[in-house]
């Protein structure tokens, strides 16, 4: 019951932190005052402070709650004042869209190393930090996951499983053909990009993944949503993994819902620029904006492009090399036919990029057409009163009447203006000017 009283209140203490912090901004960003930055970051802070300490004194399942309760924009800046201990036990608590949604649009990126140890129990994945040597005696892992381990740790870990775990940071500088391969002793080495797609960037992560053993080694420079949630699934769905070949499996279909995930918001993001590019007058300033956010979006799609190249190439090893059982190898061409699928939208949308940057380009050149045309015609326009002005220059004597007359400049300056207004009259009524 107690509960149930707190839960209310404590997301309404949230509800109202959330709105003072982006009341605060919302009227920094409009006042210009002197150091403005400083001013906006102590008051962000000062906001965030105090959320962090609330949030301390709530319990897990509450926390929970009060996230899916939240507008999306309002869960990722709550979770990310989440201590990352009790981030973990929160996520599995969450349902499993919301827990897509923090994973995939929050990203730590720390090299923080961590050395963490997955054992099969009761059909779930059970998660075990290892921190020396000794932790690993008593495990029998399916996947051991490195997260940007030292030398000496790669050393330790390796001699234990005997096994050569490869440096992260190293892995860019392989050649594509060696990427996958066999050791003799039968280690069975992959190297794959897996896609990162956040608000902030999108780029692709080297990780190298080794079997040995029917244990999966990956070793990476930085956390990546895909593997937290695995890793979540995998601990909270029974029967979800058997061995270390279907945690491998199913890194690559992740990765490739992942990439599915990233060409849907491409394609709402095309669509956005579609309606502006096609449904108004685009002035320069903002055709420059289009540019910049189609430009943005080619960015990503060619890297999902490579991504889901660089799974197809994975998985078809592993299928060429008879690696798999029965279920594993219908698993692993269920991932290569989602892929297939994910080729013709990435061909599609280069299409309609390269349809909407024709598009914003042809916008800026009717501008620039616009503006030469003005010049066009006054330079016409300016050609009679130019000729008048010489012919009165010459001083004819007896020629024209009008230099002895007393209102003869008046009237050359009038006969200037008359002929100036009959050839702007003359390109209006033709609408030349329009």
């Amino acid at each position: 019951m107690n509960e149930e009283k707190n839960t209310p209140s404590n997301l309404e203490n949230v509800k109202e932190l959330l709105a003072k912090h982006q009341l605060v901004e919302d009227l920094v960003h409009r006042q210009d005052m002197p150091r403005h930055d400083l001013v906006e970051g102590v008051l962000h802070k000062q906001h965030l402070a105090e959320l962090r300490t609330l949030l301390e004194r709530v319990p897990l399942a509450e926390i929970a709650s009060i996230i899916e309760a939240l507008e999306p924009e309002d869960r990722l800046l709550v979770w990310y004042e989440v201590r990352e201990e009790r981030g973990e036990s929160i996520l599995e608590i969450l349902s499993d869209e919301v827990r897509q949604d923090l994973i995939g649009d929050s990203h730590y990126r720390n090299e923080k190393t961590t050395i963490t140890a997955f054992e099969l129990r009761n059909g779930r994945l059970s998660q075990i930090a290892v921190n020396t040597p000794s932790d690993l005696k008593c495990l029998k892992p399916i996947w051991v996951d490195l997260v940007a381990p030292t030398p000496e740790i790669r050393a330790w870990v390796g001699r234990f499983f005997d096994v050569q775990l490869p440096n992260p940071s190293n892995l860019t500088d392989l050649e594509a053909s060696a990427r996958f391969y066999i050791e003799d002793n039968g280690e069975i080495h992959l190297h794959s990009d897996f896609l990162l797609d956040t608000k902030e960037e999108s780029r692709n992560v080297a990780v190298a993944l080794i079997l040995h053993r029917d244990i999966l080694f990956s070793v990476r420079t930085e956390e990546l949503p895909i593997f937290r949630l695995q890793r979540l699934r995998a601990r909270t769905q029974p029967g979800y993994v058997t061995d270390g070949k279907d945690v491998l499996l199913d890194l690559y279909a992740a990765d490739a819902e992942y990439s599915a995930d990233a060409l849907e918001d491409v394609y709402a993001a095309l669509e956005d620029v579609s309606k502006h590019v096609l449904g108004n007058v685009v002035t320069d300033t903002e055709a420059a904006k289009i540019l910049a956010d189609i430009a943005r979006e080619e960015d990503l799609n060619g890297r999902i492009r490579r991504n889901v190249h660089d799974t197809r190439r994975a998985v078809s090893f592993l299928v060429r090399g008879k690696f798999l059982n029965s279920d594993q190898l219908e698993d692993a061409r269920q991932i290569l036919r989602d892929i297939e699928s994910l080729d013709g939208h990435t061909s599609f949308l280069f299409g309609k990029i390269n349809f909407l940057m024709d598009a914003t380009v042809g916008f800026i050149n009717i501008n620039q057409n616009k503006i030469i045309k003005i010049f066009s015609v006054a330079s016409v326009a300016m050609l009679p009163p130019t000729l008048i002005a010489s012919v009165y220059g010459m001083n004819f004597q007896g020629w024209f009447p009008e230099i002895h007359w007393d209102y003869g400049y008046p009237f050359s300056l009038g006969l200037m203006l008359v002929s100036v207004a009959v050839p702007f009259w003359f390109f209006q009524k033709k609408g030349w000017l329009r």
